[in-house]
């Protein structure tokens, strides 16, 4: 036997992690890595078969892996098995619950072995201007004054160049530090293309202990240092926004007769650079009977109206109409599935697409209501934005 390796994640272990990413690449296989919010421990993992396309998706029967979901719900969802998984924890590296040894860990690392490159895309959509999104958003309200929907979410793209020191691991490790109350994640797949991120926003989850949450969470301002929650006044507009999220969810556990639930909020919380209004739903599905009612609120709740609008499918309509690009994964799903009997599935927000030659695409959207302005819109895309630029300047 081989000594372990132990490294502490307070020393960073860029290295290591970027030993292992790179060796599974070199062997044409995908991963997911990515850090629980509030948690001390980093999760990757590998991928040795090719990652499914999925019409449907049950996270109740599935086998332990990490799912990605376009922002349309009628487009395949990607599911990578976790062939191999790791685990950096504050004392030690697991591979497959067995300590990591230095002798594995050089076998990776052979001198001769050509350094293989993430899941590179070919951006193809173009970088929206202020006047475009903000016509966009004029758009959105003129509709909203007819009463084709309550509320919409006009996204937005950017295409930056990234720094020629720029590294994804040491993005990742940033990131962590940076939102610790965010799901941070670091995905590459040929199926997926490469995919980072921090996002606030729990979809569904189910633990160990049968217990389901979802949260409503919507509402923006910029967050300033030392700023008291506490004192924190919203708008008219925030209020009203955060209120349809929270309807949503509520008409989704009428429809299929749920009563029993737990609701608290809304509060003010920190997210990265932002600040948002929070409701948390809770639910424990023994004792209401729906053993199933993650899969099942998974598929009532996405798109919320937090990404999408109300009604939906005219919002959705509309958004496919009138945005002019494929959002991809941006504001569709993603997380780990069964891995130590829990599931924990996010939107995908606050993220951004690594692309060929030094570039990526960043992703941003506001919630329009019929009291929104559209420079204010703007300037709300361009916060969310800054979650990933300032931590890549920085």
């Amino acid at each position: 036997m081989g000594t372990k390796v132990i490294l502490p994640l307070t020393n960073a272990p860029t290295e290591l992690i970027a030993t292992v990413l790179h060796h599974h690449l070199s062997l044409g296989q995908a991963f997911s890595l990515w850090k629980h919010p509030h948690s001390d421990e980093i999760n990757l993992i590998i991928s040795e078969e090719a990652p499914v396309y999925l019409d449907d998706f049950n996270m109740d029967e599935s086998i332990p892996g990490f799912v990605i979901s376009p922002f349309e719900p009628l487009q395949k969802k990607v599911f990578l098995k976790a062939s191999h998984r790791y685990l950096f924890t504050s004392t030690e590296v697991l591979k497959n619950g067995e300590p990591l040894t230095q002798d594995e860990v050089d076998a990776m690392n052979e001198p001769d072995q050509e350094t293989v490159p993430f899941h590179y895309r070919t951006s193809s959509s173009p970088t929206q201007s202020f006047n475009e999104y903000t016509d966009l958003v004029r758009r959105s309200i003129k509709k909203i004054e007819e009463g084709l929907f309550e509320k919409v979410v006009p996204t937005r793209t950017k295409q930056i160049e990234l720094p020629e020191s720029f590294d994804e691991v040491k993005l990742f490790l940033k990131l962590i530090k940076k939102y610790p109350h965010a799901l941070v994640s670091l995905v590459s797949s040929n199926e997926t293309g490469t995919w980072i991120g921090a996002t606030p926003e729990l979809l569904v989850s189910t633990d160990r202990n049968q217990h389901f949450k979802t949260v409503a969470l919507a509402g923006t301002q910029k967050y300033l240092p030392d700023t008291d929650v506490r004192t924190v006044a919203w708008t008219q507009k925030d209020i009203e926004e955060q209120a349809l999220v929270c309807r949503y969810i509520i008409s989704c556990f009428k429809k299929i007769r749920l009563r029993d639930y737990i609701e608290q909020g809304p509060k003010t919380v920190v997210a990265g650079n932002v600040l948002h209004l929070k409701t948390e739903f809770d639910v424990d599905m023994v004792a209401t009977g729906f053993p199933q009612l993650g899969s099942i609120m998974l598929k009532l709740l996405h798109p919320t109206s937090a990404v999408c609008g109300m009604p939906l499918q005219n919002a959705m309509d509309f958004l496919l109409q009138e945005e002019g690009y494929d959002r991809e994964f941006y504001s569709g799903y993603l997380g780990p599935v069964n891995i130590d009997n829990e599931t924990h599935i996010y939107v995908n927000l606050r993220c951004m697409q690594l692309l060929k030659d030094k570039k990526a695409k960043l992703y941003a959207g506001a919630g329009v209501t019929i009291g929104s302005i559209p420079e204010k819109e703007w300037e709300e895309t361009e916060i969310k934005m800054n979650t990933l630029l300032n931590v890549i300047n920085g």
